[in-house]
């Protein structure tokens, strides 16, 4: 079972959806965390170092993890989806888009 975190900035309405999108599958654990210190849930070393693969929203997330979690980040692949932060909690547009940029990596 691969353990999946995906990271946006403030952890209220990218990386939650996406976390309760694949929450149903069966074949791997799923958490989210936000790379700003303010987040609902900020990112950790425990977290980065968790997780098999780490899916950031934007290129920002990837550069705030690659230097605030270096010494965590030594076995998750990251991948940075480019969804920009334009999307409320759940939106059905977003939904599409995680379902399509995320299923590649795990089928």
């Amino acid at each position: 079972m691969k353990n999946i975190l995906f990271v946006c900035s403030q952890n209220r309405l990218r990386s939650p959806t996406a976390e309760q999108v694949f929450s149903t599958r069966r074949d791997i654990e799923v958490a989210s965390a936000g790379t700003n210190h303010d987040a609902d849930n900020p990112l950790t070393h425990e977290q980065v170092e968790w997780a098999d693969i780490i899916f950031v929203m934007e290129k920002t997330h990837r550069t705030k993890l690659q230097k605030r979690f270096k010494e965590s980040l030594k076995a998750a692949k990251v991948i940075c989806l480019d969804i920009p932060d334009d999307y409320e909690f759940m939106d059905p547009e977003l939904i599409a888009i995680l379902k399509a940029r995320v299923s590649r990596y795990l089928d």
